[in-house]
């Protein structure tokens, strides 16, 4: 007699046979879970030797839905439903029955809990919702399964959802967990309105009633679903958990409201990489495709070969890697697994297109990381390395690749370029030469035949160098083409493969979290590096000028190496290359441009350059045709200061996230980092240096500037003082645009310049002030009519910045002039007229002409006391001038009848 809990776990035990794994070998559990309204029994339950049910009548099958689904007992009632010796006869309990017996070495375990009340499943905060029952598996699941073995999951519908929610809420069991089987689960809604339209179908199909009351009171919290799903993307990259995702094949029939699925097939799978994440097909609708009548039906065999190949799969690796742990390697060798099985041994061939690189100095912690995930441990075979261009990426996968080769006769060791279609091509030609490969003639595609040998057996273990992985057209084919590279890669337990790519979406997409990130040298490794590459010793005598020469370059391995081809070809010192480095942005871009030769590295081509800026430029053209807004951002950034550039800064778009995408692309391809925890991000100095000439190829120089210029001249702050945390963050960038705008003739950058100025000008930064504001009124003065505001405007400011430079008679001239202009246009009471009329009193103050001040302030006083109220800032500040004026008057008249008493007297 079974018992099987009707709340929480019930472990079962297999009944067929003596032999097998005793309870002491077991070495994984195996948790099924049921869905919406489900039972711990009568989910996985089917009648034995019933026929095909699923193709029964639609009325049979509403009854044996019904009964399935029903809830027998209440959980306060009973704890466990007791099935009696002739239901068990009767019935097929493959989890037991089947999957204990056929997978000795797992423990198979049922969790049960109760969802018969719907009120409330999708909604926060409530005991009854999918969070509470998530929090209620992890607790039960550490409290109760207290073995430290793996765990693979296997859930049905809406079971799937609370397993996600428990491995968020539990760190041991997402340490645990390797394989989640998800059958008809959803998983994600593209609207709000999909969510809830998933949900209705489980709710109709559970309650078996599509009365619209139930329907509409459904309250589906979509954030809520959409968080618990984005929650298990992070967890399944960091923790390398594998998915299979069943997708149901059918319909629901014979039922009002439910004619096609009740899971979609875009929901039904979460959408990742194929390394992590296998989608496929049950011929069977939402509730059959987890019921079977015996060993040969479709869904047991689909959901046993799937935990047997893991399960398979994992054994072989842990062997090696258990032999491997009994070897000592010899010293200097990979710290790795070693292969002991001899058995199967074949031929090792090698396809590496370069020699050693007898100058490659340092990487040791990175190659050491990459050892470690391909050929240390045993639960990764592919890896992304990931770096900006030039950074060293090739020439790490070179060292990583001959060392193989040295220490692991066993593997052969396979590299394809796919800097294009065309090189990917005669790279696998490349390999089906040496490999001997007999390419079916019935192929369309000998790349297809490449694949299969190296998924075969006869292949032996390989190692596989896919380099250069930057352009997604050719890896993943263009929208027009049915394949791409992506497609003719092989996957076998017996390959290893490492990618190197400027991309980091690329690398995601590719291997998931298994990336390794490459910067730029440290100190010691760049000068040791100069020092292999110099062929005149005599200039490492030079230690400042290394140094320095070092800084320059920022520590970029491309740069260095091309930097002393320069060196030995034009045989110059460190000082004379460092003269030409800094002289002009030209000169410097004509160094970085400067192809140079080398046996490690491709032949420059269309596809591939071996000087820093042009290398570069292959990239800016892969962003340009993939994500326009990312090369407008690219584009905008060259044009300021390369260093703190705040998020506020950037042009909008009108989607935010496009923004936010656009930013990532740049990061993705470690252009730009951010800046720890603020809003605000750097561009490599190198990088942004050769955009110009990017700009200059694409006769996009000019535009740039003018777009830029207009959107600075829209967001820069005003001289309010309340803005100078504001101001402050933007005038380097200010600074820079208008040093590389110069020759460029159009209003908005000398409305940035007179911006530029008054934000100094209460900054305390005259002198400054005095520069920008002069431009900008020397460009106005030589473009627009004298009464014009904004030539009056930027004459206005200026005359304030020279007097608060201690330029008085400039001030006086320029304000007298504006005065009298406005005289004539504006009328008397006019604001801008007044202002200047004040102004100009205290430049007449300034100057010593107190009787004309006092004249002037007079006359703006007497208007304002008529046009505006008492308290007014302007009246105020300009009667305060006034009543100063008064007292100055006084003291000059005080002082000169002083002076002449004393000429009386003498």
């Amino acid at each position: 007699m079974l018992e099987v809990n009707r709340i929480g776990f019930t472990e079962l035990v297999g009944t067929e046979g003596a032999g097998g794994h005793s309870q002491g070998n077991k070495r994984v559990n195996i948790i099924l879970v049921h869905g919406l309204r489900g039972h711990p029994y009568k989910t996985w339950a089917s009648s034995k030797g019933a026929g095909d049910e699923r193709a029964a009548s639609s009325s049979s099958w509403r009854l044996r839905i019904k009964s399935h689904l029903k809830p027998t007992t209440s959980p306060a009632e009973d704890n466990s439903t007791q099935e009696g010796a002739s239901s068990r006869q009767q019935e097929v309990f493959w989890p037991k029955d089947y999957l204990a017996n056929d997978i000795r070495e797992a423990r198979v375990w049922i969790y049960g809990y109760n969802v018969d009340v719907i009120g409330g499943l999708f909604q926060a905060n409530n005991k009854n919702s999918v969070s509470g029952h998530g929090r209620d598996l992890k607790a039960r699941l550490e409290r109760e399964i207290s073995n430290e073995d793996p765990i693979i999951f296997v859930a049905h519908s809406l079971g799937g959802i609370i397993v996600k929610d428990a491995l968020f809420r539990s760190e041991a069991c997402r340490k645990r967990t390797k394989l989640v089987v998800f059958l008809g689960t959803p998983r994600r809604g593209s609207t709000l309105a999909s969510w809830g339209e998933i949900a209705s179908n489980l709710a109709r199909l559970a309650l078996q009633d599509t009365h619209k009351k139930i329907i509409e009171t459904l309250e589906v919290n979509s954030e809520v679903l959409d968080n618990i799903h984005d929650q298990f993307l992070e967890i399944v990259h960091y923790h390398d958990i594998q998915i299979h995702s069943f997708q149901e094949a059918q319909g629901i029939t014979g039922m009002k409201g439910l004619h096609e699925k009740v899971v979609d097939d875009f929901s039904s799978k979460i959408g990742l990489p194929g390394v992590l994440e296998t989608p496929e097909s049950i011929d069977a609708n939402h509730m059959q495709m987890v019921k079977c009548k015996d060993r040969s039906d479709e869904s047991y065999r689909a959901i046993a070969g799937v935990l047997k190949q893991f399960l398979k799969k994992r054994s072989t690796r842990s062997e090696l890697s258990i032999r491997s742990a009994t070897q000592i390697p010899q010293e200097g060798t990979l710290s790795a697994r070693q292969e002991t099985d001899t058995s199967c041994a074949t031929t090792s061939y090698y396809s590496i297109p370069f020699p050693p690189n007898r100058w490659f100095v340092g990487r040791t912690k990175k190659l050491k990381e990459l050892e470690e995930k391909l050929v240390t441990h045993d639960d990764c075979q592919k890896v992304a390395l990931v770096g900006l261009g030039g950074i060293g990426k090739t020439q790490v996968a070179l060292k990583l690749a001959y060392t193989v080769k040295k220490h692991r006769p066993e593997y052969s060791i396979f590299w394809v370029s796919t800097l294009s279609t065309e090189s990917f091509e005669q790279a696998y030609r490349d390999v089906a030469t040496r490999c001997s490969i007999t390419l079916n003639p019935k192929d369309e595609d000998p790349k297809e035949s490449v694949r299969r040998y190296l998924n075969s057996d006869l292949a032996g273990k390989w190692l596989l160098v896919v380099d250069n992985a930057d352009d997604q057209d050719v890896l993943f084919g263009k929208a027009d083409e049915h394949r791409g590279v992506k497609d003719y890669l092989p996957d076998s337990e017996n390959g290893l493969t490492l990618f190197t790519t400027r991309h980091r979406e690329i690398a995601v997409s590719l291997v998931g979290s298994e990336i390794v990130v490459l910067q730029e040298m440290d100190q010691k490794e760049a000068e040791a590096f100069l020092v292999k590459s110099l062929i005149q010793k005599e200039l490492l005598d030079d230690e400042a000028g290394i140094t320095a020469l070092l800084n320059e370059l920022t520590f970029l391995p491309l740069a260095i190496a091309q930097a002393a081809a320069y060196l030995n070809a034009m045989q110059i010192s460190i000082q004379e290359y460092l003269s030409l480095l800094r002289s002009t942005e030209q000169e410097t871009i004509s160094l970085l441009s400067r192809e140079f030769r080398d046996g490690t590295r491709y032949k420059s081509s269309e596809h591939s350059k071996n000087a820093v800026a042009t290398t570069w430029l292959v990239s800016f053209n892969q962003i340009r045709r993939s994500d326009s807004v990312a090369a407008d951002l690219l584009s905008f950034m060259s044009r300021i200061e390369n260093k703190a550039i705040p998020r506020s800064i950037m042009p909008l778009t009108e989607l935010n996230e496009r923004t936010v995408h656009a930013i990532g692309t740049l990061r993705a391809y470690a252009f730009v980092t951010k800046r720890g925890a603020e809003e605000s991000y750097d561009m490599h100095r190198l990088v942004h240096l050769t955009t110009k000439v990017w700009l200059d190829q694409q006769n996009a120089l000019q535009k740039a500037n003018e777009t830029v210029a207009v959107h600075f001249a829209e967001i820069f702050p005003s001289d309010d003082y309340t803005n100078r945390t504001i101001w402050r963050e933007y005038f380097p960038h200010a600074f820079r645009l208008l040093q590389n705008t110069k020759m460029l003739d159009i209003a908005a950058r000398y409305d940035l310049c007179m911006a530029v100025g008054r934000c100094l000008l209460i900054d305390g930064r005259i002198g400054e002030a005095v520069d920008w504001l002069s431009e900008c009124f020397l460009w106005r003065r030589g473009r627009y009519l004298e009464d014009h505001p904004d030539r009056l405007a930027s004459q206005h400011a200026l005359a304030i910045a020279y007097r608060a430079d201690g330029q008085v008679k400039k001030a006086v001239n320029l304000l007298e002039q504006v005065v009298a202009i406005k005289e004539k246009v504006l009328k008397e009471d006019h604001p801008s007229r007044l202002a200047s009329q004040h102004e100009l009193a205290i430049a007449y103050r300034a100057d010593g002409q107190v009787k004309k001040a006092v004249n002037l302030l007079e006359q703006v006083v007497a208007i304002m006391e008529k046009v505006l109220k008492e308290d007014h800032p302007s009246r105020l500040i300009s009667e305060r001038a006034l009543l100063s004026s008064y007292a100055q008057q006084r003291s000059q008249q005080r002082f000169k009848g002083e002076d002449q008493t004393e000429i009386d007297a003498q």
